[in-house]
Formats: structure tokens, C-alpha cells, sequence
């Protein structure tokens, strides 16, 4: 068990969209640190391998089978680790969908609606919930507590195809600025973190065609992937970050800020 600065011997993350990808790594860096780690996602098999590699650090591991979009269901899960666990320390809002590519003229409507209920609501229903546990627990005398989104360099750049994922990386992101300022009364801090592109399982184990692409347009000439992003999720669940609040962390390598 980590003894050290990022020490999150007791504190609990939910992470969802964390059976794979980005929320995986997150969820490593959290376990690695000592946290112990609540995955939500709809994948049963996939939330599994990950609690059985997460448990190899000695952590308490829970998963739940959980549609972000409905708000029912999200109420319901932290209601369940509530009574298992305990607490919640920090949340990663991570779940998310490409969703539809191609140019706002031809973006049907029920595509723009299906992404917004997944990727803004969905983030929105997981953050509130948690915040109303962490400010109930510091009305109690435990202050303290982390949310975090998972978003996007598209918070500060147009995505001429994909405008409604960037519209709900983008609304989530003042959502996230607004929550910093209202609970940080209850030490309760909220920031963002912005990726770059991330290679994944998903894009296979070689270089492609896309992962040269940003290569090549990256000051750190390479993609970035999840093992990038464990120190971050560690960082801010712990006390480290106790401080840090209504910021957009970006990780890219430098892609947003080359010349």
C-alpha cells in the first residue's frame, strides 16, 4: 500500500466508462496509489478483467452494470457504494461517446440528442450526485472531496465534424468552472482534464495511419495512452490537489500550444 505525497489509502473513486481505455488508466493510477475504486460501465465482462487487474493492488474493487444516461440508474449506484463502501472521495466523469462525424448540416437530430443524454447529462447526473454525498458528508464534519470530467481539446478548438461532442465537452466544462466556485466552501474542488489523442486498445497494438497523423503533429512525437494519464487521476483524488480547483489540465504532448 502507497505510503507518499499521492497516498489514497481510504479514499473511494467512482470512474465511469472505466472498465477500459482512458478510465482504466485512471482507474490504475488510483489503485496504484492505494484507492480503492468503483468502475461503472455497461460492459459485465469488461468491468470484471478490470476489477481482477485492479485487485492485483490490494485495493477494494467494486463494478455495477450503469447506463450513464439515466439518471435513475446512476442514483441507484451511488446509493449501492454508499452502502458498500462507505464514502466517495473523488469522481471521474468519464464516460463518453464519439458519436456521429460529419458536418452539422447532416448531424440528425436523434444522433445530436443521443450524444448530448451520454456525454453532457450523463457527466452532469454523475458529478451532481456525487457532489450532494460530498457536501452531505461536510455538513457532517468530513469536509473535502475531487470531481473530475474527462474532456477534450475540443473545449478550446472547433471540430468542424464532430460539433455536438465538442458542445458537450465545452458545456460540461462551465459546468465543472461553476461547481469549483459553489462547493469549494465544503472543500470540495472540480476540474477537467483535456486529452489529446489517446491511443487505445481499440485503435489495435500497431501504428496506424491516424496515430501517425498526430504524431507527427505532436511536439512529443508520439500518441499519448492511458498509462499517460495515471499520475493526473492520482493527483487530483488525493490531498495533493487539495488547492486545485475550476482548472482544465491539459495532456497532449503540447499539440494544443505547437506553432
Amino acid at each position: 500500500m502507497a505510503k507518499g505525497l499521492f497516498d489514497l489509502t481510504g479514499k473511494v473513486t467512482v470512474i465511469t466508462g472505466g472498465n477500459g481505455g482512458l478510465g482504466l488508466g485512471f482507474a490504475r493510477g488510483i489503485a496504484k496509489q492505494g484507492g480503492d475504486v468503483a468502475i461503472w460501465a455497461r460492459n459485465a465482462e469488461k468491468n470484471e478483467a478490470a476489477r481482477a487487474e485492479l485487485q492485483t493492488h490490494n485495493v477494494r474493487v467494486s463494478t455495477r452494470q450503469v447506463d450513464v444516461a439515466s439518471e435513475d440508474e446512476i442514483k441507484a449506484a451511488y446509493a449501492a457504494l454508499i452502502g458498500e463502501f462507505g464514502r466517495v472521495d473523488c469522481v471521474i466523469a468519464n464516460s463518453g461517446i464519439p458519436g456521429f462525424s460529419g458536418s452539422v448540416l447532416d448531424l440528425p437530430t436523434e444522433e445530436y440528442h443521443k450524444l448530448l443524454g451520454i456525454n453532457q447529462h450523463g457527466a452532469f447526473y454523475t458529478l451532481r450526485e456525487g457532489a450532494r454525498h460530498m457536501v452531505a458528508r461536510a455538513k457532517a464534519g468530513d469536509p473535502g472531496g475531487s470531481l473530475v470530467l474527462c474532456g477534450s481539446l475540443s473545449m478550446f478548438i472547433g471540430l468542424a465534424t464532430k460539433a455536438q461532442y465538442a458542445a458537450a465537452k465545452g458545456a460540461m466544462g462551465a459546468m465543472v468552472r461553476s461547481m469549483a466556485v459553489e462547493f469549494g466552501k465544503y472543500a470540495i474542488r472540480a476540474n477537467s482534464i483535456a486529452p489529446g489523442y489517446v491511443k487505445t486498445l481499440m485503435t489495435g497494438e500497431d501504428m496506424n495511419p491516424i496515430d501517425q497523423h498526430f504524431a507527427t503533429k505532436t511536439p512529443i512525437p508520439r500518441p499519448g495512452t492511458p498509462a499517460d494519464f495515471e499520475g493526473i487521476a492520482a493527483y487530483l483524488a488525493s490531498d495533493a490537489s487539495a488547492f486545485h480547483s475550476g482548472d482544465t489540465i491539459v495532456i497532449d504532448g503540447a499539440y494544443l500550444v505547437r506553432g
